[in-house]
C-alpha cells in the first residue's frame, strides 16, 4: 500500500505500508483525496512532536471499504469526510456538545499500520496520506455523493478550523469588523466565515501580497501587505477610532474580532493590539511548545477587550459538516475554490515548495 510516512526526520512516500481491518468500532476508508496542511509540515520540522514512524495527512474523503460489527452510522460504499476528532461521545464535554473539549482526543495515538514490517502509529487519529485508513465510527461523517473529493476532505480541517472559529467560537454578529492574520487554507475559510456571518468589514492581512486577489475572492474587504507596512496602524486606519473617543488611551480604534490564523506570538500580539475596546482576538494557528505572548493587562482589563483560544473551530463533526456540505450546495460556501493544485501521493514536495512559497489556497493530493 502505498502513504507517505514520518521517519523521525523526513517524509517518504513509501509502497512499503500495510493495514489491517477494522475492530468492533472502527471505519476503513478508502482515500479518495487528502490536502496537504501546515500541521503535516509541523511535524516533519518538529514544530509538532510526534512519534516516528508515523502516517502522516489529516484532511481527508473517500468511500467506506469495511467497517467493525458494532458500527451502524455507515456503511461500506458510503462517501465520507474524516473528522480528526475521536471524540468518546460520552463523557460531560460530548454530552453537552462540545468534542474538543473532550479529553479523549488529545494524542490518541494507535498503531494501524505497518511500516517496512514495524508498527506504524497514527497521525491526529486520521492518517489520510494513505492509500487506506482506520478510524473510530464517530470520525467518519457521511457526505452527498455528488460532492467532489477534493473539495469534500478540505472540510475535514481547513473549513471546519476556519470557518467554525466565527460560527462556533466567536460568534461574529452581523455588522462586527474583523482582521485576520494569515491569508492560508485556514485563514481563507475565517474569512468567508465572517462573509457568511455578515461582516461589515473584513481586512486580510499577509506577507505575501500576491494573495490579495484570493482574500477578496474569499469576502476579504480590505487588505493590507504586513511585509511593507505597520498592519495594526493600517487596519485602524480602515476602521479608526470613535471621534468622541480620546486618541491613544488605552488604543480604542480597531476590529471588534482579530483572529490568528499564523500561530507566532508577534502575530498574535499584532491581533490583539488591532482590537478596538471591547474587541475580541482569537488565537487559531499552533505555535512551538512553550510560546508565550506578552501583552499589557490594563489594555485588556480596563476595556473589556478579551482573548480565544479555539480548537479546530470548535467542531461538532456530524452537525458541522452536513452544514458545510449544505452551504456549498448552495452556492454559499467556497470549496472548489480553494483547490489551487491537485498531485499524486508523488508530487507531495512539489505541493510542499508550493506551499512554502504562498502560491497555494490548498494543494490536495489525489489516490486514483
Amino acid at each position: 500500500m502505498r502513504g507517505i510516512v514520518y521517519t523521525g526526520t523526513d517524509a517518504e512516500v513509501t509502497e512499503a505500508l500495510e493495514i489491517g481491518e477494522p475492530g468492533p468500532t472502527e471505519v476503513k476508508v478508502k482515500i479518495e483525496a487528502a490536502g496537504v496542511c501546515h500541521s503535516d509540515l509541523s511535524v516533519i520540522d518538529g514544530t509538532i512532536p510526534w512519534k516516528a514512524p508515523s502516517v502522516l495527512g489529516h484532511e481527508g474523503a473517500g468511500v467506506v471499504a469495511a467497517v467493525g460489527s458494532s458500527v451502524r452510522s455507515v456503511k461500506p460504499g458510503d462517501h465520507v469526510v474524516i473528522a480528526t476528532l475521536a471524540s468518546c461521545g460520552t463523557c460531560r464535554a460530548c454530552s453537552t456538545g462540545h468534542p474538543t473539549w473532550c479529553i479523549r482526543t488529545l494524542g490518541n495515538v494507535s498503531t494501524p499500520f505497518t511500516f517496512a514490517g514495524q508498527p506504524a502509529s497514527n497521525f491526529a487519529a486520521a492518517s489520510v496520506f494513505a492509500e487506506y485508513t482506520i478510524v473510530q465510527e464517530v470520525q467518519a461523517v457521511p457526505i452527498a455523493p455528488e460532492v467532489p473529493f477534493t473539495s469534500a476532505c478540505l472540510i475535514g480541517c481547513g473549513v471546519l478550523t476556519g470557518v467554525g472559529a466565527v460560527l462556533n467560537r466567536a460568534k461574529v454578529p452581523p455588522g462586527d469588523t474583523a482582521a485576520v492574520f494569515g491569508v492560508g487554507g485556514v485563514g481563507l475559510n475565517v474569512i468567508q466565515g465572517l462573509r457568511l456571518s455578515g461582516a461589515s468589514r473584513i481586512v486580510a492581512v499577509d506577507t505575501v501580497a500576491g494573495k490579495e486577489d484570493l482574500a477578496r475572492r474569499f469576502g476579504a474587504t480590505h487588505f493590507v501587505d504586513a511585509s511593507a507596512t505597520d498592519a495594526v496602524a493600517e487596519i485602524k486606519k480602515v476602521v479608526p477610532h470613535d471621534p468622541r473617543a480620546v486618541p491613544g488611551a488605552l488604543g480604542p480604534g480597531g476590529v471588534t474580532w482579530s483572529f490568528d490564523c499564523v500561530g507566532h506570538p508577534a502575530v498574535l500580539r499584532n491581533a490583539l493590539d488591532a482590537l478596538d475596546w471591547g474587541g475580541t482576538a482569537v488565537a487559531i494557528g499552533i505555535p512551538p511548545r512553550g510560546a508565550e505572548v506578552a501583552v499589557d493587562v490594563n489594555n485588556l482589563a480596563y476595556v473589556d477587550r478579551g482573548l480565544l483560544g479555539c480548537r479546530y473551530g470548535s467542531a461538532r463533526p456530524h452537525q458541522d459538516i452536513p452544514l458545510m456540505v449544505e452551504l456549498y450546495r448552495e452556492g454559499r460556501l467556497m470549496l472548489d475554490e480553494l483547490v489551487t493544485a491537485t498531485a499524486p501521493l508523488e508530487g507531495f514536495r512539489d505541493i510542499v515548495e508550493a506551499m512554502h512559497e504562498g502560491k497555494l489556497a490548498r494543494g490536495v493530493l489525489t489516490f486514483s
